[in-house]
């Protein structure tokens, strides 16, 4: 093997140890970027879940009175029949 040969050989390695390395970081990285999307969409989820958990009796409360109206508005129009 020549000398020119051999450094070839040595840079190939070289190089193929630093693509290495970045290729790793890279795939880290993508791992740990779709943990925190989920964590994100849980987050965001869990808060919604927890939010109606809390405003739905607020809700249903409401729905309730404009039932009500609802319905005495009904008796009003047929009062004069």
């Amino acid at each position: 093997m020549t000398p020119e040969e051999k450094r070839l050989l040595e840079e190939t390695a070289k190089l193929a140890k630093e693509n290495n390395v970045i290729l790793r970081k890279m795939r880290r990285s993508a791992i740990w970027g779709s943990i925190f999307k989920v964590i994100y969409w849980l987050v965001i989820l869990g808060g919604l879940a927890v939010s109606w958990y809390y405003i739905e009796p607020y809700i249903n409360t409401i729905l309730e009175m404009y039932e009500q109206v609802q319905g005495q508005m009904e008796s009003l129009k047929n009062f004069g029949r």
